[in-house]
């Protein structure tokens, strides 16, 4: 809180609806976008000529204070906090559970509404630290190196439900300031990568709205440079995010021919390499982004050799770019091995050589299933018939959707 917001005298309120509604039927305020709060707040009774006002405090005080109880609100007025306590509330996803592995990595589970569980990782590295949030309950791509594509979809998260992710994670980091307190520029949590369970171009609207929150400048403050949303190469919605997000992108690519892609990422079925190639090399200019990353994860004999690395350095060419190579994290019961250490570096090496960084992926968290590619929670279960899972999802029409 500022010096100005303290000494700021406190006004009453005039509402006009005074109506207390039952628990179930509260609004949660986390999640909502600015439009969408000062809509709620307009539709509860807040007066127009204060809600502009009224808004940019609710907004600091959950987003940059961690506040969730209205009776802290202390620049409200009294009698305003409790007409807020009475229409909504402030709530995050339920940490289930929280496992930390020997190098630092958090693996939190994280339940929410309707019972249903994923997963959130927490990497802390020497100088930023990297949160890794889930966009869907299981994810409907079936890629077949990754954990995850063995769990079928069941949802989309929600906005709230995305960013809540982020707010718990501050929670448990204590990383919240100290109303009052000087600003502090060291950030716990520092970097964002939508790389968790799901595919967050399938759940666009929802994860846009998330990283609008994650963005502002008098909330979370995360850069948009220091968000980067990875995907499998939904082309039709790349453009989209570039125009409507602005972050990072990060490509699931993992192969150089067609052959391979379609048996590694399926969706490569239906937007194959060439027309995810055309998208990818429009969205660095329409989102003012530096470069795109290129996710390739390492399979023994499969995809690592040299000629592959000379084939992947061609079919780039002309793409700001720089090549993140992934160990392959085995789990129990996957169909690949992880290619040898000298393989990678020769694999990496050539890149090297053709201009490109190539940063080979120190693998984090795999004495908890946190690494690339683990997550999958083991008490989340498909509770619902094909149909109803279509239904609530809304992706009926994705590549291998229910």
């Amino acid at each position: 809180m500022t010096d100005a917001q303290r000494a700021a005298p406190v006004t009453p309120d005039v509402l006009t609806v005074p109506r207390k509604l039952p628990e179930s039927d509260k609004i949660n305020l986390v999640g909502l976008t600015r439009d969408g709060l000062r809509a709620a707040l307009i539709n509860a009774g807040t007066p127009e000529k204060q809600v502009r006002m009224r808004l940019g405090q609710i907004w600091q005080w959950i987003y940059h204070w961690g506040v969730r109880d209205f009776a802290s609100m202390t620049n409200l007025g009294k009698d305003y906090r409790s007409f807020l306590a009475d229409r909504f509330e402030i709530t995050l996803p339920d940490v289930v559970n929280r496992q930390v592995s020997a190098d630092g990595t958090r693996k939190y589970l994280v339940r929410i509404a309707g019972g249903h569980e994923v997963e959130t990782v927490y990497i802390p590295e020497e100088n930023r630290g990297t949160l890794c949030v889930s966009s869907q309950v299981g994810c409907t791509l079936t890629c077949s190196f990754c954990h995850t594509g063995t769990q079928k979809l069941v949802r989309n998260l929600t906005a709230g439900e995305i960013v809540g992710q982020i707010m718990l994670v501050r929670d448990d980091l204590g990383e919240w300031p100290e109303p009052g307190a000087p600003k502090d520029e060291t950030r716990l949590v520092s970097n964002v990568v939508l790389m968790g369970m799901g595919e967050p171009l399938y759940n666009f609207e929802n994860v846009r709205d998330a990283m609008k929150i994650a963005m502002d400048g008098e909330g979370l403050t995360l850069s948009r440079r220091r968000i980067t949303l990875s995907t499998s190469g939904v082309v039709p919605e790349i453009a989209r995010a570039a125009e409507e997000i602005g972050c990072l992108l990060a490509v699931s690519f993992h192969a150089t021919s067609d052959e391979v892609r379609d048996r590694l990422v399926p969706i490569n079925k239906k937007w194959n390499i060439e027309t995810l190639l055309g998208a990818l090399r429009s969205y660095p200019k329409l989102s003012n982004s530096e470069r795109i990353t290129f996710e390739y994860v390492m399979l023994k004999g499969v995809n690592d050799s040299d000629e592959d690395a000379r084939r992947l350095v061609k079919l780039i060419q002309g793409i700001p770019a720089k090549i993140n190579l992934i160990p392959f994290n085995e789990w129990p019961g996957a169909p690949y091995e992880r290619s040898s250490w000298a393989r990678i570096e020769s694999f990496a090496e050539i890149i090297f050589q053709a201009g490109y960084a190539s940063p080979i992926r120190k693998p984090r968290g795999e004495d908890i299933m946190a690494a690339c590619g683990q997550l999958k929670s083991a008490t989340e279960r498909a509770r619902k018939s094909r149909a109803e899972i279509a239904e609530e999802t809304g992706v009926r029409n994705a590549p291998g959707s229910i």
